[in-house]
C-alpha cells in the first residue's frame, strides 16, 4: 500500500503543477496570438502562402500538445483534491518520489508507463 503524502508535500506538488499549468496556459495564450497574427498579414505570394501555412500547422500541433499536458496537469490537480495523488492509477501503487518531482502530471508509475506505451506502440 502506498504512504500517504503529508500536507507540506502535497502543497509544494499543487504548487508545482500550478506554475506549469500557468506556464502552459500562457503559451498557449502566446501561439494564439501568433497565429491570428499571421492571420492577418497578407502574404505577397504562394511560397509565402505555404510558409504561412506550414508555420501556421506547427504552432496549432504544438498547441495539441500544451493542451493535452493541461489536461494531465488539472487531472494531478483533482487527485490532489481526492488525496489520491502520487499513487498510479493503474496498478495503485506509490509512484517513485523523483518521478513526480520530474512529472508531477504522471497518473502511471514507470513500469505502468512502459507497459502502455509498448502496447501503444504494438497496435
Amino acid at each position: 500500500m502506498a504512504k500517504k503524502m503529508n500536507k507540506k508535500e502535497r502543497g509544494e506538488f499543487r504548487a508545482l503543477l500550478l506554475r506549469k499549468k500557468e506556464s502552459i496556459v500562457r503559451k498557449l495564450s502566446e501561439l494564439t496570438n501568433e497565429s491570428k497574427e499571421m492571420e492577418t498579414n497578407i502574404a505577397q505570394d504562394v511560397v509565402d502562402k505555404a510558409e504561412t501555412s506550414y508555420t501556421k500547422e506547427f504552432l496549432l500541433s504544438l498547441s495539441d500538445a500544451d493542451r493535452e499536458q493541461l489536461l494531465l496537469v488539472d487531472e494531478a490537480l483533482r487527485r490532489l483534491d481526492r488525496n489520491e495523488f502520487g499513487i498510479c492509477q493503474f496498478c495503485q501503487q506509490e509512484i517513485g518520489r523523483k518521478r513526480l518531482e520530474a512529472l508531477p502530471w504522471t497518473p502511471y508509475c514507470i513500469d505502468c508507463q512502459e507497459k502502455a506505451e509498448a502496447e501503444s506502440k504494438s497496435l
